[in-house]
């Protein structure tokens, strides 16, 4: 869809990811402001891109249409409170909040204000997801039986998030997204190694109604990236790693199992890849929420969908903190 002049956004954070949002709506031609309590960073990123920068306050009173919030996750409640009271359509990078009762609370303002309110689940919108689901919803490895997630990697260290808050929301979007339900049980493990109460690795373990489990492992501690979802059926099994190039990103394995033996017998079958369309995420996302709000269609990542995953993640962290016995 060709986006309008009108369509504009403001950015509300400059720091590491905001700069790849920054680089993705002025290349969409709709980047109209730049905001961070840095100067500095604000002020390098408005001349790298030609646009003002301003001050919250005068954004708020600004006639721009939609707010792009990439601050730390302690600040994502009040900018977004603040523009959905101004009138101003609302991307928050994830999570939407750290609290489900303020998530809920946006949701609330986003609706009676009639306005967009979107979370930041890029995965969401990765072309190989995408046809993941395709291949899902069409049958082609039967019923769903089991998800994993891994999303491992060397870094970067956080003080202000653990691990779970920082690597595991997006896992948890796709993972909602395919079962197209909320877990029943949610149970989780991990460590702490180089910062006290900071959790560093994590096993969350799912189960839902439909008789699907599933488990996210996430660490910065790991020696070599990994980012893989796995998924597997009945009838055969998907793994979709981010890590592959594009013709390998999404791989299909007819692999069947024989239950008549005892014990069950593997019938394995040759990988198949998967062709998919290369495209950057960011940009897709980025262009989502500017087609959502021309058309006021609502965001296939909008804040019901981002309270839900906070609801998980909220869930995860109090099993985290409950001691085993």
């Amino acid at each position: 869809m060709e986006i309008l002049d009108e369509t504009n956004v403001a950015l509300i954070g400059c720091g590491y990811w905001g700069r790849n949002l920054a680089r993705n709506y002025a290349a969409l031609g709709s980047l109209a402001y730049v905001y961070d309590s840095n100067t500095q960073a604000a002020e390098e990123v408005a001349q790298q891109y030609q646009v003002p920068y301003a001050s919250f306050e005068d954004i708020l009173e600004s006639d721009v249409m939609g707010l792009v919030i990439a601050t730390p996750a302690g600040r994502h409640f009040s900018f977004a409170q603040a523009g959905l009271t101004h009138n101003k359509h609302i991307f928050v990078e994830k999570p939407l909040s750290l609290y489900p009762g303020e998530a809920r609370l946006l949701c609330t303002i986003a609706r009676r204000r009639k306005k967009i309110l979107m979370v930041g689940h890029l995965l969401q919108y990765h072309p190989a997801f995408l046809k993941l689901k395709e291949l899902i919803a069409q049958g082609s490895i039967g019923k769903l039986q089991y998800i994993y997630s891994h999303r491992l990697s060397l870094g970067r260290f956080r003080k202000e998030e653990n691990i779970l808050w920082s690597f595991a929301p997006h896992d948890i979007s796709m993972i909602l997204a395919l079962t197209g339900e909320t877990p029943t049980r949610v149970f989780a493990i991990g460590g702490c190694y180089l910062t006290s109460h900071v959790h560093d690795i994590t096993t969350t373990h799912l189960s839902f109604a439909c008789g699907v489990d599933a488990h996210i492992l996430v660490s910065w501690m790991h020696p070599y990236k990994e980012q893989e979802l796995g998924v597997i059926g009945d009838r055969g099994m998907i793994v979709f790693d981010d890590t592959k190039p594009w013709e390998h990103k999404l791989q299909l394995y007819s692999h069947r199992i024989d239950t008549s033996n005892t014990p069950p017998v593997a019938e394995k079958a040759e990988v198949e890849f998967i062709p998919v369309q290369p495209a950057e995420p960011l940009r897709n996302e980025c262009q989502h929420f500017l087609e959502c709000m021309q058309t006021d269609q609502t965001p296939r990542t909008d804040g019901e969908e981002g309270s839900r995953v906070l609801t998980v993640l909220d869930r995860a962290q109090k099993s985290l903190q409950t001691p085993i016995r």
